[in-house]
């Protein structure tokens, strides 16, 4: 499809509509649908089901828990080490680099606000202002739960409600602030690198958000809403565990503050990574 088509198609499909009906597909237990419909994904996408706690894909209940399903224990290694930052998830890089003057690089001729992205609060971007950011973009074949970058406590949730465009690289090359105005849920977690931001990104017929702490927390009333955890008993999460997870595929978003981490030199567009693999370092 010619990629002005495929944007104009996004721009007048009734993305939330569409989502949610997939959602509803997604969680069928009707074997005559969800089997059919799961063994054409695995082929089409090549996923691979031997690092897959259960490896048979007829074993699930529903499309979803296919989707996000558990890796076998050892199947991602950790990297070690309380100055190494880990991989939050599977995917490719979309991009990573320098928030300059607020402003957040989504592609070629493309960038948008760290303030609307974290939902408008200046407080929340001040935090994040002349630090770094990475954006990891999860594929269909992916291992679909995000994951903790370093040991953190949990200080506050943001709901930002908005569009689901989809977040591949064609959209992301020509969808003005593509990812300050989806669907999103901004983490906010001090650490050992002071304040870092996980940023989940809805995106077209990404049926859900899901947080280890809160449940599915996306699609809600269209408002922002943010919940403080840090007046709470802590959430404390250590590197290597899981934070949250897409029902169908999106992006994650990391930030943090100025003068705090560096990116392997390594990394740049398009570099495939895994969860837990080394991604960065704290600068001493």
């Amino acid at each position: 499809m010619h990629p002005k088509l495929f944007i104009f198609l996004q721009y007048i499909t009734p993305q939330h509509l569409l989502s949610r009906a997939a959602g509803w597909l997604a969680e069928t237990r009707i074997g005559g649908i969800k089997n059919p419909f799961t063994k054409w994904f695995v082929e089409k996408y090549e996923v691979n089901m031997s690092e897959a706690q259960e490896e048979d894909y007829t074993a699930y209940t529903c499309f979803n828990d296919f989707f996000t399903r558990a890796l076998k224990e050892g199947a991602r290694p950790i990297v070690e080490g309380e100055k190494t930052i880990a991989g939050c998830a599977d995917g490719a890089i979309s991009q990573l680099g320098e928030i300059h003057n607020g402003r957040i690089f989504q592609a070629k001729g493309q960038d948008y606000s760290l303030l609307e992205l974290v939902g408008g609060d200046p407080e929340v971007a001040a935090q994040f202002t002349g630090g770094k950011f990475a954006t990891v973009y999860l594929s269909p074949k992916d291992y679909h739960r995000v994951h903790m970058p370093l040991d953190g406590v949990l200080q506050r949730m943001i709901y930002v409600p908005g569009e689901l465009f989809s977040v591949n690289t064609t959209t992301a090359e020509n969808v003005p602030r593509l990812f300050a105005r989806n669907e999103r849920l901004v983490c906010i977690f001090d650490t050992a690198a002071g304040p870092m931001a996980m940023v989940l990104v809805g995106a077209m017929i990404v049926a859900a958000i899901e947080t280890v702490w809160a449940g599915q927390v996306a699609p809600l009333k269209r408002q922002v809403r943010t919940t403080r955890y840090d007046e709470q008993k802590p959430i404390e999460l250590k590197k290597g565990e899981e934070m949250g997870r897409f029902k169908l595929g999106s992006t994650v978003i990391l930030l943090f503050g100025a003068d705090k981490v560096d990116w392997l030199e390594s990394l740049e567009a398009s570099t495939p990574v895994k969860m837990g693999e080394h991604f960065g370092d704290l600068i001493q």
